[in-house]
């Protein structure tokens, strides 16, 4: 019985994956299963995935994409894969080492309370590395300001992509009126657990900038998202039907 699937999507993460991988396992968390999604990374993310799994003993599910198809779609993906499996909690969090796995037991325990928990760089005790270049904190904090503002979204951190689920709350999020393809999938996904009522749990977390590679963020995926977002405030929750 796998109880915990932990999600994530791979862009040329080669050299983050394999520590990460061993991060998870080592912290003994029963019926633990990993799903990673990757799209065709050129840096041989997705051999590596696969090389990971045999050592694992298949207790990691490789998803090979075509094509980069941006993130919110790999997430969906996983997502969907999880909710075929008999998992009871979901986690998502990134490859690149900037969302510590230590903190998933804490978020395990605070999901017998909330149906969703929030690892926030913006509440009482959370941090963002101050590593980080000035346009690049500007581009955060501004960029999930603005999302919050025009989304009407009550979570300080509407941009996290480190997020825990009980797979009953992930169950009733409508993926099909889910549009953003990059970091504003995020955000859409707090939305719809606003709407839903869903008791969300913000939880402190330091969230550490990448060692290796380039970070993906960008003026037009915070651009990407806000308009997204307008368009559910103004269409409702299933946003501009194309």
């Amino acid at each position: 019985m796998s109880s915990v699937c932990v999600v994530i999507p791979t862009y040329n993460e080669a050299d983050n994956l394999a520590s990460l991988v061993v991060r998870i396992f080592d912290l003994n968390i029963d019926g633990l299963r990993l799903i990673i999604v990757d799209d065709s990374s050129p840096d041989g993310t997705g051999e590596l995935a696969r090389s990971l799994s045999l050592e694992y003993e298949n207790e990691i599910k490789v998803i090979s994409r075509p094509s980069k198809e941006g993130l919110g779609t790999a997430y969906k993906e996983g997502f969907e894969f999880a909710l075929s499996t008999d998992c009871n909690f979901v986690i998502q969090m990134d490859a690149d080492l900037s969302h510590r796995p230590e903190y998933i037991p804490e978020m395990l325990e605070l999901l017998k309370k909330y149906d969703v928990v929030v690892g926030s760089r913006y509440v009482d005790g959370g941090i963002t590395d101050q590593g980080w270049s000035r346009s690049r904190s500007i581009l955060s904090g501004v960029g999930n300001f603005g999302i919050k503002l025009v989304a009407g979204i009550n979570v300080n951190d509407a941009t996290s992509g480190f997020k825990a689920f009980r797979i009953s709350s992930l169950n009733v999020i409508p993926w099909e009126n889910i549009r953003c393809k990059g970091f504003g999938f995020q955000a859409e996904v707090a939305f719809h657990c606003q709407r839903l009522k869903q008791s969300v749990h913000e939880m402190p977390i330091i969230f550490d900038d990448r060692l290796i590679g380039q970070s993906k963020m960008s003026m037009g995926i915070v651009v990407e998202a806000m308009f997204r977002m307008i368009l559910l405030r103004i269409f409702g929750s299933s946003g501009f039907q194309k």
